[in-house]
């Protein structure tokens, strides 16, 4: 294993932050695997589930069962961690731009395109091949002017390379959830029975270039404009690893073992994988979650828990007045897997204090969460 410091660019002189990343496996080998968390600085399970897997990797990797580059990056957003208002963490947004940190990633598509359109043969692999390296030189060329870019240009660089690259984050009161494109089901189906997923988010673009998608859309992209010259690419998955408060060692060395699982399936690590579990839910479009909006602000009091499925019609929750004892519902207008919900219990007029996973796409846009 080897330990590698990224330095950030600093704000203000005399001031110093690092992203460390850990790598394992032959680092000559094809098909490496890139898996961050916590870039949603305030979202902690993944940050224990990828300390247990250190420990793990450390373990195959003396006895030489790593047979790909495997990265990992625990602790994805130093600038987040330290943003603690009177005691609350703010992780989710920057505090100086304002921008949510899982957001606006660079697009450097046409870049590359331009830079391999003469050198691309009829050799799909090497094709592939030679946009990696190439992505590689240019993410490394590129100039950040602020903490926030120089912080997104680090993870995006160390990761856009890999032939599977996961995103660990959480949601407030939820159930184990994944976001991915439509392509890469076939791929990820494994990963999505291995750690119990109760429900898959496929969209083609959610919107608002978030770290998974710069991955997806970049290789998207390219495919569209030279067709038919390359071999399958990676993916991009985001894993949402419950909620906020899921934070124990039984809960991440479950999900930890749940990883080790499938990279054994997928050839990264040596050895026979378990059989696969069963698929608890049929994965839905990410266009058929329903947000469900408080129209007053009041006490909330929910009448449904995460993982209930729900009918259209049903009330999830009560918002209560206490000055004029005026009680509100909020009903579902559509059937679905209620997979998460607010860990407020105030809510404010137009307030969005839960989702329901639906199981056909009626929104269109954008698709993701502020």
């Amino acid at each position: 294993m080897q330990t590698r410091q990224h330095e950030l660019l600093a704000a203000v002189p005399g001031t110093t932050r690092f992203i460390h990343s850990f790598h394992y496996g032959p680092s000559d080998a094809e098909g490496k695997v890139y898996i961050q968390s916590s870039l949603h600085a305030d979202e902690l399970p993944g940050m224990l589930v990828l300390w247990h897997l250190k420990r793990r990797l450390a373990e195959l990797e003396a006895a030489g069962r790593l047979r790909r580059p495997i990265v990992l990056v625990p602790m994805a957003n130093p600038l987040g961690l330290e943003q603690v208002l009177m005691d609350v963490p703010q992780g989710r947004f920057d505090n100086d731009s304002r921008e949510n940190f899982n957001r606006f990633f660079v697009d450097v598509s046409r870049q590359v395109g331009d830079r391999v359109e003469a050198q691309l043969t009829d050799d799909v692999d090497n094709n592939l091949r030679l946009i990696r390296s190439t992505l590689v030189r240019v993410m490394a060329s590129q100039v950040p002017t602020t903490p926030l870019q120089s912080l997104r240009l680090v993870l995006q660089t160390l990761a856009c390379d890999a032939e599977v690259v996961l995103d660990l984050h959480c949601d407030f009161e939820a159930v184990q959830h994944l976001y991915l494109s439509p392509e890469a089901w076939n791929r990820v189906e494994p990963l999505a029975r291995y750690l119990g997923a109760r429900a898959c988010f496929m969209a083609e673009e959610a919107g608002g270039r978030s770290f998974d998608e710069c991955f997806t859309l970049f290789w998207s992209q390219l495919r569209a404009r030279f067709p038919g010259r390359l071999a399958q690419p990676g993916f991009a998955v985001t894993l949402e690893l419950r909620g906020v408060a899921d934070v124990s060692h039984e809960l991440a060395g479950q999900d930890c073992q749940g990883l080790i699982n499938y990279l054994t399936h997928a050839g990264a690590i040596q050895g026979a994988a378990p059989p696969l579990p069963a698929l608890l839910d049929q994965p839905t479009p990410l266009a058929g979650v329903e947000p469900l909006i408080s129209p007053v602000g009041g006490v909330i009091v929910f009448c449904a828990r995460v993982g209930d499925q729900l009918e259209a019609g049903q009330v999830v929750a009560e918002i209560i007045d206490p000055v004029t004892d005026h009680v509100m519902t909020v009903t579902c207008t559509r059937g679905g897997l209620l997979y998460v919900r607010s860990l407020r219990r105030m809510a404010t007029a137009g307030m969005t204090i839960a989702h329901v996973a639906g199981v056909e796409a009626y929104r269109q846009g954008y698709l993701l969460s502020p």
